[in-house]
């Protein structure tokens, strides 16, 4: 093989008994690798501003940041635009006022997935210290 000008592998290998001779790498993993993805959670957003919703809140409040009724369509898990009366449950009388309170009983708080973009206060380092967090990096 030292011979050859090139040393890829290819149609020029003179003999498999070199190759089969080699071990072969184990695989211990099966698959695709798993990109390092950040984790998710479940929170419920106003619908009037946007702000997130603390998670013992009671859904027939309001919100705590703008006054927004939270037991309304718009709120609503089931609230859909494209849907017959913009909800996805069999409502058999249309509500007119989307973002009033209402007394429906197919009414549950939405909730989406997020991605956690920021980490948790214990893991974040000290700003106001920067000697300590350069000692931190050769702890034993």
């Amino acid at each position: 093989m030292g011979d050859r000008k090139y040393r890829q592998r290819g149609y020029q290998d003179t003999g498999r008994e070199e190759r089969e001779s080699r071990p072969k790498a184990r695989q211990e993993n099966f698959g695709p690798r798993t990109p390092k993805m950040p984790g998710t959670h479940a929170v419920s957003r106003c619908g009037g501003c946007g702000g997130v919703l603390p998670e013992g809140i009671d859904p027939k409040g309001k919100c705590p940041r703008c006054g927004f009724e939270l037991h309304s369509c718009k709120q609503c898990a089931y609230f859909d635009t494209s849907a017959r009366f913009e909800c996805t449950q069999p409502v058999l009388v249309r509500i007119p006022r989307k973002d009033v309170k209402n007394e429906c009983g197919f009414y549950s708080l939405r909730f989406t997935v997020e991605r956690q973009t920021t980490l948790p206060q214990g893991a974040r380092p000290q700003r106001n210290d920067p000697r300590q967090a350069f000692e931190n990096l050769f702890k034993k």
